[in-house]
């Protein structure tokens, strides 16, 4: 076969770009021979290929949901900061402390009956009120623990300090969220330093402190009745009772609860409440 001189020799068979159509002149393009599947087409009863999946479109940026009823953690809670002098009661008559919201420290011996007066009151009052007892916080420590009836020391006075630090926090941030509080304590009058100035130096100034001090013979009959490591002898009752004695002429309001039962030494706590409130005693 001849060809043009200078004119290049053709492709051999199979070459790239030498298709069906130039081997065979007069078939159209795309030609395809007798039970040949056309080009990208799947053979008979062969199963198409798989096609590709473009991926999902990105949902737009959309702001986060505020937080249902039922989510935890939403609630910004004011911090608690030291307690100011309460104003004066706003209530049906002036003996009553129900509208108002308060700090009281309820000081008195072992078995003058604080934690029972304390919980009453706060139960019985109008305003949401919580108690705080100095010695349930004091017995939050389980290994370690110091109890003073085994010995006064410094491991003892560090954990009583750290049980009043924590105690006065938890009443400044009820405070803060307008539930009043009442404490209690045996506080020493003749240790105002650790005693009723570091309370008034963790919970603030508006603090209101009130001692019950029944007479010797009531608080040797309560205390009978107390069982485990609050229960003291009656020695060292007595000797906590003489301490307590100390607060007369201390200018700190005294209730002398020996003929009262809880709810009418309760009721008797909210009177005199309410003259500390409109007259502050100077501690």
């Amino acid at each position: 076969m001849q060809h043009p001189v200078g004119a290049p020799p053709p492709p051999p068979p199979g070459a790239a770009g030498w298709g069906q159509s130039a081997q065979h002149p007069g078939r159209p393009p795309g030609w395809v021979a007798p039970n040949q599947p056309a080009p990208n087409q799947p053979a008979p009863n062969q199963p198409a290929p798989p096609q590709p999946v473009a991926p999902p479109a990105p949902p737009p940026h959309l702001p986060p949901a505020p937080p249902s009823m039922e989510t935890t953690g939403h609630i910004q809670l004011p911090p608690g900061g030291p307690v100011p002098l309460p104003a004066p009661p706003v209530a049906s008559s002036p003996a009553d402390t129900g509208n108002t919201t308060l700090a009281v420290l309820l000081i008195g011996p072992a078995g003058a009956g604080k934690t029972t007066v304390a919980r009453h009151w706060a139960r019985s009052r109008r305003m949401p009120t919580s108690h705080i007892s100095l010695d349930d916080v004091r017995e939050w420590v389980c290994s370690g623990f110091a109890d003073p009836q085994s010995g006064w020391n410094d491991h003892s006075e560090a954990q009583y300090r750290l049980a009043r630090r924590t105690c006065g926090f938890a009443a400044r941030n009820f405070l803060a969220n307008g539930i009043s509080c009442i404490l209690d304590d045996a506080v020493f009058p003749d240790r105002p330093v650790v005693g009723l100035g570091g309370w008034k130096r963790h919970v603030g100034p508006g603090l209101l402190p009130v001692v019950l001090l029944p007479g010797l013979e009531v608080v040797l009959e309560r205390n009978a009745a107390r069982s485990g490591n609050r229960r003291l002898s009656d020695e060292e009752v007595a000797r906590i009772h003489g301490r307590m004695a100390g607060w007369y002429g201390s200018g700190l309001p005294i209730i002398d609860n020996s003929g009262y039962d809880v709810a009418t030494t309760a009721q008797v706590l909210d009177d005199v409440l309410a003259r500390s409130i409109a007259s502050p005693p100077t501690w």
